[in-house]
């Protein structure tokens, strides 16, 4: 250790995204094909299951969560396969259990966890196809109605999360946004990427569409073409996005490193280097391939400078 370095500081909160590293949280899944090839009468039988099932995977990442000091946790978009479908089988079967649901929020609620989402790809507000905006915008609802059975709260504690989608489309991702039912809406993030919208783009929609800004450096750094988390702009973006969120004690950033070096788009098993910027946010997800490990990692070497030591053994 180099004595002329600061003392370490505790990190902010960290946020494990959906699975573990190790088996420890790992979801159960059903395909579209094989949904469709199953008798219409085991339908509601298997899809019970399965969600029941996926439920107590979330109870006990929750419980993970608690057990190793991670205070932000991302579910999984796919933690009830079709149960958006249009023939309404999943959401009925939901509905059954909207008290084990209430019981995952409270639970949450009780081990200091903050539960977020980010939905899929497919989530574009600002297509040009309609039938893609109006199936998007379903797809949220669905998302919103599940976070209200679980009794998390309609603001964008209970962050879902999106990217702007197609590029050049900044006029209708604000008028759709303006358009979207109360629990999405409320809600509702948006995220700079690496190709569409850079951060500076998807800033000005959040100001003018009046949501909350996901700031993540390691894409701001790839589509810019930056040298590292050290550009100044990283610092700027990560102030004004601040000012997007209604309470500043919430904002979110997301955190990975590039794994052959900063404008490496794959994400690197552990995370190596935080901007300078990031060592005062309140929330940090982190995007590392490594998960648990990574933030074990970060938990342990939270650094003084921007560069942490090297990872233990493993």
């Amino acid at each position: 250790m180099n004595p002329d370095l600061p003392p370490r500081q505790p990190p902010p909160n960290l946020g494990l995204v959906c699975i573990t590293h190790s088996q420890a949280v790992r979801y159960r899944t059903l395909t579209l094909s094989r949904y469709k090839y199953l008798p219409q009468g085991e339908r509601p039988r298997v899809l019970e299951n399965l969600y029941r099932h996926n439920l107590e995977v979330l109870r006990k990442a929750l419980h993970f969560c608690a057990g190793k000091e991670i205070r932000l946790y991302r579910v999984t978009s796919v933690l009830f396969p079709l149960s958006d479908l249009a023939d309404g089988l999943g959401e009925s079967i939901l509905e059954t259990l909207t008290a084990e649901l209430a019981g995952v929020g409270r639970l949450a609620s009780q081990l200091g966890i903050r539960m977020v989402l980010h939905p899929d790809q497919y989530v574009v507000l600002s297509s040009d196809a309609g039938a893609v905006v109006e199936n998007s915008i379903r797809v949220l609802e669905h998302h919103a109605w599940v976070f209200d059975l679980f009794g998390l709260p309609r603001s964008p504690w209970a962050a879902i999360n999106i990217h702007g989608g197609k590029a050049g489309k900044a006029e209708q991702l604000v008028r759709v946004i303006g358009q979207l039912a109360a629990g999405v809406r409320s809600r509702l993030c948006l995220e700079n990427d690496e190709r569409a919208y850079g951060a500076g783009e998807i800033l000005e929609v959040c100001q003018r569409s009046g949501v909350p800004m996901i700031f993540d450096a390691h894409h701001h750094v790839v589509k810019e073409r930056l040298g590292g988390f050290d550009d100044p702009s990283i610092a700027e973006l990560v102030r004004l996005a601040c000012l997007t969120w209604p309470d500043p004690s919430w904002q979110i950033v997301h955190l990975s490193n590039g794994r052959r070096g900063p404008q490496d788009s794959a994400h690197h098993d552990l995370v190596l280097e935080v901007p300078p910027s990031y060592h005062t946010v309140p929330w940090i997800e982190v995007e590392a391939k490594g998960k648990e490990v990574a933030i074990a990692h970060l938990q342990t070497y939270w650094p003084g400078s921007r560069v942490l030591e090297p990872a233990p053994a493993r």
